[in-house]
């Protein structure tokens, strides 16, 4: 195993960048779950290199000579990370297991085909639309960071009227019990009486920001629906159903999640 006084000698150009890492980083280049995941599994005690049980986060590997295992699979950097967009239902948890065998979103996606799936953020249980998995921790991470301000545009059906000022509120932004919210692009496609329909796109991923933000201003969401996630939108992908992105896809998330 590395240390970290290793040294890169005659590496070339493309080894340097990745000789030696961080053991996480590793993991979650290699796909097997994102950097926080990877940690969790460390500090479990289920990552083994060259047979021997790595817990501390600080370790590092050489990815050419190093055998890393998890749970007694060899994983490796040249495994091919994949990457999928699923049109999410309502009534499904955004989680891969759940102690009270609620549905959630791992049944609606192939993860023992593709193992090491994880959801890219998060969708409520009563929230539809494009919700991304991916193997790649590394991406995962990116498109989350909160100094990316990767675009999520939904639309929002809510309770009432809004008005000019209510709107005008959510695009300057609302003081939630966690903080300001960023400002925001908002349109008012429908308002009667009784319901209006937004077009919302926000740049940040706060816990059922949307809804906070509408219920703050005096209109409670009655059904949410996320259209696009960074430069993806669903297309004619039918709901429940999920599909693999294309190379041109996952660079386009590269290149979005890119600091």
């Amino acid at each position: 195993m590395a240390t970290r006084d290793n040294v890169r000698g005659q590496a070339g150009e493309g080894e340097e960048r990745i000789v030696p890492m961080r053991l996480q980083k590793f993991l979650a280049r290699a796909g097997v779950a994102s950097r926080r995941g990877s940690e969790n599994l460390m500090t479990a005690g289920r990552v083994r290199v060259n047979g021997q049980v790595v817990s501390e986060l600080g370790s590092k590997v050489d990815p050419r000579v190093d055998v890393v295992t998890v749970d007694g699979r060899e994983v490796h950097l040249a495994d091919a990370a994949v990457t999928l967009m699923l049109h999410k239902p309502t009534g499904y948890l955004t989680t891969m297991s759940d102690p009270f065998d609620r549905p959630t979103v791992a049944d609606l996606v192939p993860v023992s085909r593709y193992p090491g799936l994880f959801p890219i953020g998060r969708l409520d249980f009563d929230t539809t639309g494009i919700l991304l998995f991916s193997t790649d921790g590394e991406l995962g991470n990116g498109l989350l960071h909160p100094r990316r301000h990767v675009d999520k545009s939904y639309i929002a059906h809510v309770e009432g009227r809004i008005t000019a000022q209510q709107a005008q509120a959510l695009r300057d932004g609302v003081m939630l019990e966690d903080g300001m919210t960023l400002p925001a692009e908002v349109e008012v496609l429908r308002a009667s009486s009784r319901a209006s329909e937004l077009a919302i796109t926000i740049h940040e991923g706060r816990k059922r920001q949307v809804r906070r933000m509408c219920e703050y201003v005096g209109h409670p969401v009655r059904e949410l629906h996320r259209c696009r996630f960074g430069p993806l939108t669903l297309g004619d992908l039918p709901e429940g159903e999920w599909r693999l992105l294309s190379e041109a896809e996952v660079e386009s998330l590269r290149r979005a999640a890119m600091p």
